[in-house]
């Protein structure tokens, strides 16, 4: 299916989108890095286990994943990891079926904003990056 506008305008869609997506990763990634000990406190606080391995793992995914996003590169890989862990995450830490009054409110909020940003991943991972991508490179010197 073809964009009703030019390739160019479809291109800087992609790329804008991608970059924004990742935006709302990478930034917690690097906060998870730098409040190391107090984020495995909150976790600890969420009744998970396994925090020495979970914690560098979700490090590694929150920064890792969306560096893949945003230069179109197995942007697949990024979207999906991505996704699964927002899915998980919001399972965990945005638990709005437990909550009360005004908490139950916020929790929601973030729950379902959070599988609206599933919904932009998983686009990703059908339609892929885009022209203006690694990706997108690749195949074009491929094609000619």
């Amino acid at each position: 299916m073809n964009p009703p506008f030019p390739p160019t305008v479809a291109s800087a869609a992609a790329l804008a989108g991608r970059i924004l997506l990742a935006l709302v990763y990478l930034p917690a990634g690097l906060q998870k890095l730098g409040a190391y000990s107090g984020t495995a406190e909150y976790m600890a606080a969420k009744g998970m286990t396994m925090i020495p391995v979970l914690l560098p793992l979700s490090i590694v995914v929150e920064i890792g994943a969306p560096l893949l996003l945003i230069f179109g590169l197995w942007t697949w890989l990024g979207a999906g990891l991505l996704a699964g862990f927002t899915l998980i995450a919001s399972l965990i830490f945005h638990d709005f079926w437990n909550q009360t009054d005004m908490e139950q409110i916020i929790q929601m909020t973030m729950f379902t904003k959070n599988i609206g940003l599933i919904g932009g991943l998983l686009l990703l991972v059908a339609f892929g990056p885009g022209r203006w991508s690694v990706a997108g490179r690749r195949a074009a010197r491929l094609q000619g």
